[in-house]
């Protein structure tokens, strides 16, 4: 046929001009090419030319500067432009078919129109981005011809009577309004830049955003195109597959998505409720206020969703089209000819199978468009929730009341279940927000298209899904109730795994490790069990999912099929599959949304009754309200009473800004010699009892006061009431305004920070940051001050030893550091902090005699008394009572006394006699000597540790390189190939622990499954066809085939879930269990040089991942892959030439996998690794609250959080951006697949002979599947490989040396009441630590006769007792038969008995007995049931020094012939310790009991002391002969310390 623009048929007239050039249809055809000619003569050569950026003077994302208005509007009527004119191309070249001859001018200007379309966006992007805005002239010019040219052929229409039946009419006035839209959008724009016809153009200035270099998260600023697909990334995940992507690289997140911006829109929402609320017991609903903050965002995301859900329904249809259509014959009737042509209606144009191809790709790349877009929006708003609330909880953290963390009301579990479960789950239930609101439209239109495809049979298959709907609500209903119980389950079990890690020393020396090592497996078998129902309810809801969409096929098919000729409907059959699976996903959603809306309902709960708990309050513990920082020179005056002490915050709540509070009462000018004055103080931790009780005390300014009193007597409780830490039942608290009030006023406040004090706290409390960011606590870093504060604390030998010195992160809670070096950093904290006030609170109490004296001599006495601080100090050593300016002592939570040392001496002689039997020892210099001391010891303990990290780090990191295998065909570097590699051998270990069986039952399950499936759609598809295989076959006879195979894939999705969840139980298990016991039974070695929080983390994070996570990935990596392996091999079948296609598209989604798998491994690591160090701040703040508010330093934590919460917040949105990369490309893979599948589909069945439009059917069904789970393919092959290092981490824990149990004797051989007599015989010991460290003791000899009190400073092991050598003993039998008290005390969670006896062998009154004997008897009975009292988790609910007494007492229950006594007493005050020495002396009298001490005044009563001087044995004798010996280096110690 010939080509000819106006066409040329035999008759025709076509360029005939005689009744007037507009009246021929084919020159006014033309005229409309004129515009879009012209632009492009326009544009192309200043797209290829270029020119100048208005901009480049400053420095910002030029691409992404958006400066036009109205540029939205613009991109939406110009991509809805192109799809007209894809219609308009569409109906031309379907009319061109109608014609004689080609009528070119049917459809080349609209192709025409279309180029100009694409032109004018690309050269309007570039435009705008350079900010050349008098360019945009020649797109106004073009909008004004094209409207004008469009007008004129519909005037033309229009007088020739044609309408809205003809489509080509609707088109045309579609293109009219398009273009007249567009010219008034570029009339805007010159409106308001006034680039022409104004004399003053106007300039506009960057978004503060865009200036600034660090916002790299570019999604709000850029143009449309680029945030739908998200191109914008493409730099990112191109370059991660070169170089791994950093923190750096990342950058910060725009100001309106910023925790704090989030934070104050919540907080306005919420304070805004509360002001209008009238009854003061209400309070303000969160729902409330998130729907107020976000409630926008949530409306366009839902906008997004229906939008996409509305489109979803265009594949059934089009489906249903092109099948019905395939073998129908166009009519070639010319009826309708206008002009000389054919117009057709929009019904002739849909009934072409080809043009339903290109509206079916059409539809699905809107589809999925916007359902992208719906994700990502709802995605953003829970991030930005998630980061508003943490900031909520933890202004309210710093806010609360003390005694709420120390009465259990709050405890630090709950806290972080707030901060990383309760806020997740809010945030988590926003992503799936929209499916509320989304599902009831997909079920009602589905409904109705199935009704209009099949009529009443329809309503069987909906009534089907709706009587299932109930099932599937009770099913998630119980796996809520079974997941919450496995996270208590959980939460136990890992709260009785951190208490043995943190007694492991305990533990193993007492042989008790498999006794807490069954109460760890007994919580597990439960946390299984639980499991195991949540397996089987997953299950079943898998099954649940597969029955919705089997059950209603038989239905409505055998009511397709009811008459008995074989009536074929194969466009309705595969019309209303795909609607079916268009309702399976919201009905099977439900279980979800439901289980995430309970959660979400509990957790706002949680957070409601969190932020109403009692705060602390600006007025808690005071009466009056000011500003001390706004009125400096003003007196104050009390007024009113304080009759409630605590502000109850379901009263009022008030949220702070991000300010420093000022809480301290100022003290009337007329005291100003006073520092601080309580008077008639009364205070409670919250119980109706005080803890203290009239308490009169005041502190001089710029002296140095010293409280001391027996164990448990108040005093650092005494030092929180100060501090308005406690309750305050009556009484009041002044602190002193004198030093406002100086000559200086602006100079002091610039110098000292006058509204905090410098505190110690009794327990040590160290931030997860360096040395020096621990010493100098957010003040400016003073050189020579840090040197002063590092020399007085006696800290530089430590920091040498360090790897990297002061610059070296000292892990968590200090975990990597000795109680004394903890303990010394945070006294170099007070120190170094210029404040007036010092509270430490005894900071000695871990600390060896020669620390103590240098810090009270060169620390307390030199350093802070010269600055004339003013110092309060809690100690147990009396011998420092001589230099106190001020003593208080206390004594039952009263003070007994109060006055100068010599006031006590005069008013109270017998106090006085008292302290002075307990002086022993007179402050003097201490000389240098070569005398191991616990410093010492703890250095080389640090030194060990951080040699045997390296070394193992260094092993660890060779172990990985060896893994790494190299690949020839892959030009990466190793380090990028060894990111980009999934872990298969990781795999293979986790299905091996699974067992072969489940194994093998998964594989041959998920296999059956899925061709029994494939089974059932080409059982339907050659139902619905004129198939050989049926012809001698009745069509009623297929109904029973068809009703089994859907009963089988039923059952089928049963068993294959099960196998997969029942194979991740039983990996989970096995795992676990080696895990615990490898750890167990490990060395104490093993413990000192790995921290305790990576340990914690396999127990936790790891197992957390091994137990929930891993099995669904599996499961639903394997149903997406074989989904779409079986789709495409269903295509390929149908229509071989698809595989043609295929290679190109296999190839592009190779390189997406490939770029995005390398990314978001990158990404989800940056998401893990900025998460935690969130998590610990929160844990951090929650256990220095106190440290903290003493400090004054809540605004430096709060910005701290708000800098961590946003780094976590924008990794988390990277990672959400690049699975909506990945997903958009996927999608319109997808979506290309369906296309290439439905053009051959169409083009080979083009023959008349046979009828496979069945087949056609099931296979355009099938390449709509793969739209869905493409994607899946590739993002759960991402989430296993990252899954998988959890299995690896674990696995690298399994290969850890266990200890040698076993003894060359048997346990029969050794007596049962070995050891009886305790003698110790030491022959050539030579011990070492690790194999790699030089030996410690070096050919020791000694012997120790039996019933000895024996001072000794090291470890002993291999020794002969009573005769028989320990080497020989089985592990468990040596150390059960002995007795050790450590250092520090370790308490376990539960009853008493249980940390004295957990085996379980002892009497009541050997328990009480030994209770008597640490001085507890009375202080227990006093408990609520005795001996069954609770202890909390650590014993957080008694003193440390308290702590101490129950570790003695657990020594005694055991009455072994041997006691070990490690610096036990280091925590408790002179005379407690001196009662127990004799206790020791007289209740083992005849026992060896071997001490390690330091301090002499315990040594002075060994009956024999061992001497040890760089690991050798020198001196071995009674303490009186060795002090006899002048010269020897015992008496040497002793004069050096008297």
């Amino acid at each position: 046929m010939a080509l000819s623009f106006c066409g040329n048929n035999k008759g025709s007239n076509a360029y005939s001009v005689e009744n007037g050039v507009l009246n021929n249809g084919c020159f006014v055809d033309a005229l409309n090419l004129v515009p879009h000619v012209f632009l492009l003569f326009i544009t192309f050569p200043i797209l290829f030319i270029g020119w100048g950026s208005q901009s480049s003077k400053v420095q910002i994302h030029h691409n992404t500067w958006l400066h036009f208005p109205g540029h939205n509007l613009r991109w939406i009527l110009t991509f809805t432009l192109l799809f007209v004119h894809v219609c308009e191309i569409a109906e031309g070249i379907v009319s061109n078919t109608r014609m004689e001859s080609n009528h070119l001018h049917l459809f080349m200007p609209a192709l025409m129109g279309f180029i100009a379309a694409t032109t004018s966006v690309v050269y309007y992007h570039n435009i705008e981005t350079a900010n050349f805005p008098k360019l945009l002239l020649a797109l106004f010019i073009y909008w004004i011809l094209a409207f004008i040219t469009k007008m004129i052929k519909l005037w033309k229409f229009a007088e020739e009577s044609l309408g809205v039946k003809e489509l080509r009419f609707c088109i045309t006035a579609l293109l009219v309004v398009l273009y007249g839209l567009l010219m008034a959008v570029e009339i805007n724009v010159i409106r308001v830049r006034k680039y022409v016809f104004f004399a003053n153009p106007q300039r506009v200035k960057p978004p503060e955003d865009l200036q600034d270099l660090g916002v790299r998260f570019l999604q709000p600023f850029v143009n449309l195109l680029s945030k739908a697909t998200y191109w914008w990334m493409n730099p990112l995940i191109i370059g991660a597959h070169k170089r791994p992507i950093e923190l750096k690289k990342i950058g910060k997140l725009p100001i309106a998505m910023r925790a704090l911006t989030n934070y104050m829109r919540l907080k306005d929402s919420y304070e805004e409720q509360r002001q209008k609320t009238e009854d003061p017991e209400k309070s303000p609903s969160i729902w409330k206020s998130m729907y107020r903050a976000f409630g926008g965002s949530i409306l366009l995301s839902s906008t997004f969703r229906y939008m996409a859900d509305l489109l979803g329904f265009a594949g059934p249809l089009c489906i249903s089209g092109i099948v019905g259509n395939l073998h129908t014959t166009q009519n070639m009737t010319q009826t309708n000819m206008t002009f000389g042509v054919f117009f057709m209606s929009s019904n002739e144009l849909l009934k072409n199978t080809s043009v339903l191809a290109v509206l079916l790709f059409l539809a699905l790349v809107l589809q999925r468009t916007f359902l992208q877009a719906s994700y990502y929006v709802t995605i953003e708003t829970g991030i930005n929730l998630r980061g508003a609330l943490l900031a909520m909880i933890y202004n309210k953290i710093l806010r609360l009341s003390t005694s709420n963390m120390s009465m259990g009301e709050m405890t630090l579990g709950q806290i972080n279940n707030l901060v990383a479960i309760e806020t997740n789950q809010l945030m988590w239930f926003l992503f799936l927000c929209p499916n509320l609101w989304a599902m009831p439209v997909q079920i009602i239109m589905g409904v109705i298209l199935l009704y209009y495809l099949l009529g009443n049979s329809a309503l069987i298959g909906a009534g089907v899904i709706l009587l299932l709907a109930p099932v599937q609500y009770l099913i998630a209903t119980k796996l809520a109730d079974t997941q919450k119980s496995t996270l208590d389950y959980s939460t136990d079990r890992l709260k009785k795994t951190t208490e043995i890690l943190k007694g492991i020393k305990l533990l193993k020396l007492y042989a008790w490790e498999n006794i807490f090592c069954d109460r760890v497996e007994e919580t597990r078998g439960k946390e299984l069990t639980s499991l195991k129902t949540f397996a089987l309810y997953t299950s079943m809801s898998s099954m649940r999912g597969s029955s919705l969409y089997h059950m209603p096929h038989p239905h409505t098919t055998t009511h397709i099929h009811t008459p008995p000729p074989p009536l074929k409907f194969p466009d309705k059959a595969f019309a209303s599959l795909a609607l079916f699976h268009i309702l399976v996903t919201p009905l099977f959603l439900l279980s979800t949304v439901v289980r995430f809306a309970v959660k979400a309902l509990v957790s706002v709960q949680k957070l409601s009754e969190f932020l109403q708990s009692d705060e602390i309050g600006d007025d808690s513990w005071r009466n009056g309200e000011m500003s001390m920082c706004l009125e400096f020179g003003k007196k104050y005056k009390y007024h009113g009473d304080v009759s409630t002490k605590v502000i109850n915050r379901k009263d009022r709540y008030r949220m702070d800004n991000y300010e420093q509070p000022m809480r301290r009462q100022l003290r009337p000018t007329e005291t100003e010699d006073v520092a601080v004055e309580v008077n008639d103080g009364f205070f409670t931790w919250g119980s109706n009892l005080s803890t203290l009780t009239d308490i009169n005390i005041r502190i001089p300014t710029g002296q140095l006061t010293m409280i001391v009193g027996q164990v448990g007597c108040g005093k650092s409780s005494l030092l929180l009431a100060m501090l308005g830490e406690m309750q305050t039942i009556s009484g009041k608290v002044y602190w002193s305004n004198c030093f406002l009030l100086s000559l200086f006023l602006i100079l002091s406040w610039l110098s000292k920070n006058r509204y905090s004090v410098a505190y110690a706290a009794q327990k040590s409390w160290l931030l997860n940051a360096t040395v020096e960011e621990n010493i100098t606590f957010g003040s400016p870093f003073n050189k020579q001050r840090y040197k002063a504060v590092i020399d007085t604390c006696s800290l530089q030998p430590d920091i040498d030893l360090l790897p990297f010195g002061d610059q070296t992160e000292i892990g968590e809670r200090g975990i990597n550091l000795s109680g004394g070096q903890r303990q010394r950093i945070c006294v170099a904290r007070a120190l170094y902090q210029n404040t007036n006030i010092v509270f430490l609170d005894d900071p000695f109490s871990a600390l060896d005699i020669h620390l103590s004296d240098h810090l009270m001599q060169e620390g307390i006495l030199k350093f802070l008394q010269d600055d004339k601080r003013t110092v309060v100090l809690v100690t147990h050593k009396l011998q420092y009572l001589i230099h106190a300016d001020w003593i208080i002592a206390m004594k039952d939570g009263s003070v007994l006394r109060e006055g100068t040392l010599k006031d006590i001496q005069t008013h109270d002689v017998e106090l006085y006699e008292h302290w002075k039997t307990l002086m022993n020892r007179q402050d003097q210099e201490l000389e240098k000597t070569e005398m191991e001391s616990q410093t010492t010891l703890e250095r080389k303990t640090l030194r060990r540790a951080f040699y045997s990290r390296e070394a193992k780090n260094h092993i660890d990191d060779e172990d990985e390189e060896e893994e790494v295998e190299e690949d020839d065909d892959d030009n990466m570097s190793t380090t990028t190939s060894r990111r980009s590699k999934i872990q298969w051998k990781m795999c293979c270990r986790y299905l091996s622990s699974g067992g072969f069986l489940m194994v093998f039952l998964m594989v041959s399950s998920k296999l059956a499954k899925h061709s029994v499936m494939v089974a059932i759609d080409y059982w339907l598809a050659a139902w619905t066809s004129s198939n050989p295989f049926l012809g001698v076959l009745q069509h009623r006879s297929c109904v029973p085939v068809f009703i089994i195979l859907c009963g089988a894939a039923i059952a089928l999705c049963l068993i294959t879930s099960l196998t997969v969840e029942f194979l991740g139980v039983a990996a989970a298990t096995n795992l676990h269990h080696n895990l615990l016991n490898k750890i167990i039974h490990a060395p104490i070695r093993f413990f000192d040089v790995t921290p305790l929080g990576q340990i914690l983390n396999r127990f936790s994070a790891d197992t957390n991942i091994i137990d929930q996570h891993i099995p669904p990935t599996l499961e639903s990596l394997t149903r997406s892959t074989l989904l779409c392996l079986s789709a495409i091999g269903v295509i390929a079948f149908v229509t071989p030439t698809f595989l043609i296609a295929l290679v190109p598209l296999a190839v592009a989604f190779y390189f997406i996998q490939k770029y995005f798998r390398v990314a978001s491994k990158d990404l989800q690591d940056l998401d893990d690794s900025t998460q935690l160090p969130l998590l610990c701040h929160f844990s951090e703040t929650a256990e220095g609250l106190t440290t903290i508010r003493a400090f004054r330093h809540e605004a430096r934590f709060k910005q701290r959080m708000l800098e961590l919460t946003d780094t976590n917040n924008t990794a988390y949105l990277f990672l959400s951006a690049a699975n909506r990369w990945l997903e958009v490309r996927t999608d319109y893979l997808g979506a290309v697949i369906v296309l290439t599948a439905a053009v051959a589909a169409i083009w080979s069945t083009s023959g008349p002979d046979v009828d496979q439009s069945g087949l056609v059917g099931l296979g355009l069904t099938y390449a709509l599947t793969v739209t869905n789970y493409l994607n899946w393919v590739v993002r759960n092959l991402a989430d296993l490989e990252v899954q998988m290092a959890a299995v690896k981490k674990v696995n690298s824990f399994l290969s850890t040396e266990s200890e040698n149990y076993e003894g060359s004797m048997d346990v029969s051989q050794v007596p049962e009441d070995w050891p009886q007599h305790g003698e110790i015989k030491i022959h050539d010991l030579c011990v070492r630590y690790d194999s790699m460290l030089k030996p410690v003791l070096k050919q020791v000899n000694a012997h120790i006769n039996p019933g000895k009190l024996m001072k000794i400073k090291s470890n002993l092991k291999s020794i002969v007792i009573d005769g028989i050598d320990i080497c020989k003993l089985p592990l468990q039998t040596l150390r059960s038969r002995l007795s050790i008290i450590l250092q520090d005390p370790v308490l376990f969670s539960g009853s008493i008995r249980l940390n004295l006896d957990p085996e379980r062998t002892c009497t009541d009154d050997r328990l009480w007995e030994a209770l008597e004997i640490a001085q507890l008897k009375n202080m227990v009975k006093a408990l609520p049931g005795g001996l069954d009292a609770v202890v909390t988790e650590g014993g957080e609910n008694f003193s440390v020094g308290q702590r101490q007494l129950f570790c003695l007492a657990r020594a005694f229950v055991r009455k072994s012939s041997i006691l070990i006594m490690d610096e036990a007493t280091a925590s408790i005050d002179m005379a407690t310790e001196n009662i127990l020495q004799k206790v020791v002396m007289t209740a083992f009298a005849d026992r060896t009991v071997v001490t390690i001490a330091h301090l002499v005044s315990s040594i002075l009563e060994a009956e024999q002391v061992l001497v040890f001087s760089s690991g050798t044995l020198v001196e071995c004798d009674s303490a009186p002969n060795l002090l006899a010996q002048e010269n020897s280096l015992f008496s040497i110690l002793v004069r050096t310390h008297k």
